[in-house]
């Protein structure tokens, strides 16, 4: 029994000099003042495995996690580029780390190594994998872009066809609210982190209008088709929510008059100028039962705010129907909260990201409860999108673009007139658009028809819209000839709130670009002409004018004779 003995002492010796080692060395780094675990080495929650960031011209912003004042290797392609942690909005304790890449070519896959040190010899390492350098898109809005690829038309044929795109990179992002901006995401902040695309990551078995986004998924499967470059789509939104809850406090603070902050919106329209369009009364009070937050900014930081450091190419938008309900400030809101993500991203993204950078959006379809020949805040808040102009870019919205989508009805979708079905038309019609504004590429038609004159015959009750032809193409007859198009007759020199609209009949196309139509004003003369100023303006693709080939609707509009 000796050998027992021997071993049993031997154990014994062993567990006393590790307990000796352990306690000299918990003694040295007391008196030290030395910290012996692992540095903290994290980057932050919206990085991840198989994400995309932003490509040349501009340079991926990387941050994260350290203690204060330690130092962060990242490791890319083999060269190194040192940052420290630096206390700041996490508190003392915490020290952020930052780096920029320099701007790459699109492609990979790459794996990018980070490594934290403590000056003493302690080091902490992560490695981020498969990583892709293309277009990060930020995709964002109400329950339309919210609405997610399993709702969609054809959804079983489309869920199983994305995993033939493993470029085409998805984050999706849970709702969330808060009265203090976030500045980054944690663990539960995500449905989940970035992945390639297949149907559990687009959401295939999710619950509702949750997981991600359908106009975001086509408008970046369609863009990659064209480029085949890496697209990095970020899907964040809140159905029934209004832009005031993603506008940041400066947007309020320049539209929003102080007496009228955080009241319940006024129901009664003001008035518009004799020369504008006037709003009407709607007969949705409230927006509907997906209605999410309607405070000021508790969406612009919680979901919004966390990615104002990362470099992207540009956002889409598809939101406007909850703003119906009391239209009046849209106008002023969405071109403020437009020029106000694109400073706030510059700054964040230390400069890397444009301060222009393009932004595309959806101009609104239909209401729930759509009548035949009703008005309501719809063609107000149509205009109201495009700065009371009609079309994108311009001069108060510049790099900016859109997809019309009044024509592009749905009366019979399980969820309500009001979320259409056909997304895979309105990812479309926007990357038509992105292929010009956010691309710059030359010689494409990418908006439908607009007039640029009228000529107008009292003897013979005429009138000549002439369209641009620059950008549209010759315009195309679709749907109906009466009624679509409507004039104001006045015995002043402009529309008046008493004055009557008539419906107009169209009777020929005349050249190219120029439609002939008559009217009758019985003694009064026509002052004003409007376009589809309706809330159900037409059925599916049966709108009266497109341009050539009947892809792209002419939008909606009211302009003076």
């Amino acid at each position: 029994m000796s050998w027992i003995r021997a071993a049993q002492n031997f154990v014994s010796k062993m567990i006393c000099k590790t307990f000796l080692i352990f306690t000299f060395m918990c003694i040295w780094c007391f008196m030290h003042a030395v910290v012996c675990n692992p540095p903290t080495c994290k980057t932050a929650y919206i990085y991840g495995d198989h994400m995309v960031l932003q490509r040349e011209p501009h340079g991926a912003v990387l941050w994260g996690y350290t203690d204060p004042g330690f130092t962060v290797n990242v490791t890319f392609k083999g060269v190194s580029h040192i940052s420290k942690g630096i206390p700041g909005a996490f508190g003392p304790d915490v020290g952020v780390w930052q780096v920029v890449l320099p701007p790459q070519a699109a492609g990979g896959p790459f794996t990018i190594d980070i490594s934290c040190f403590d000056g003493q010899g302690n080091r902490s390492s992560i490695q981020l994998q498969d990583i892709l350098f293309g277009d990060v898109w930020i995709c964002s809005g109400q329950s339309n872009m919210a609405f997610d690829v399993k709702e969609a038309m054809n959804a079983t044929a489309e869920l199983a066809a994305s995993v033939n795109y493993p470029n085409v990179r998805v984050l999706s992002v849970k709702q969330a609210e808060s009265y203090t901006p976030y500045y980054d995401m944690n663990s539960t902040s995500l449905y989940h982190l970035w992945a390639k695309p297949d149907p559990d990551s687009l959401g295939a078995k999710a619950q509702g209008f949750l997981y991600f986004s359908a106009v975001c998924w086509f408008y970046g499967r369609d863009l990659y088709d064209i480029y085949k470059v890496p697209m990095g789509m970020i899907s964040t939104n809140w159905g029934g929510t209004p832009v005031e809850a993603w506008s940041s406090p400066d947007v309020i603070d320049t539209c929003v008059p102080a007496a009228a902050k955080n009241k319940k919106a006024n129901l009664t329209k003001s008035s518009f100028t004799s020369k504008s369009p006037k709003e009407s009364k709607t007969k949705e009070g409230t927006y509907s039962k997906l209605g999410g937050p309607h405070n000021d900014s508790v969406l612009w930081n919680a979901m919004i705010h966390p990615f104002l450091n990362m470099t992207i190419k540009g956002a889409i938008w598809y939101q406007g129907e909850a703003n119906t309900i009391a239209p009046e400030k849209y106008r002023c809101l969405f071109q403020a909260m437009i020029s106000d993500w694109r400073y706030k991203w510059y700054a964040g993204s230390a400069q890397q990201t444009d301060p222009y950078f393009p932004v595309g959006f959806v101009q609104l379809c239909t209401s729930n409860v759509p009548q035949i020949g009703e008005i309501s805040n719809y063609p107000i808040t149509r205009w109201h999108q495009t700065d009371d102009v009609g079309y994108v870019p311009n001069a108060g919205m510049p790099n900016v673009f859109m997809a019309v989508a009044l024509d592009l009805s749905d009366l019979e979708s399980p969820f309500g007139p009001i979320h259409p079905r056909y997304k895979q038309d309105v990812a479309a019609r926007l990357v038509q658009a992105a292929r010009v504004v956010a691309y710059q590429e030359k010689g494409l038609i990418y908006q439908g028809p607009f007039p640029t004159k009228f000529t107008v015959d009292s003897q013979e009750g005429t009138i000549d819209v002439h369209y641009d032809n620059a950008g549209s193409g010759y315009v195309h007859l679709v749907g109906p000839l009466t009624n679509t198009f409507e004039v104001c007759c006045s015995k002043s020199t402009s529309c008046q709130d008493n004055d009557t609209w008539i419906g107009t009949t169209v009777t020929a196309v005349t050249g190219l670009h120029s439609l002939r139509m008559t009217y009758t004003c019985l003694g009064y003369k026509p002052v004003a002409i409007r376009y589809l100023w309706r809330d159900y303006a037409c059925t599916y693709k049966k709108c009266t004018v497109y341009n050539q080939g009947g892809f792209l609707p002419a939008p909606p509009f009211w302009l003076p004779l």
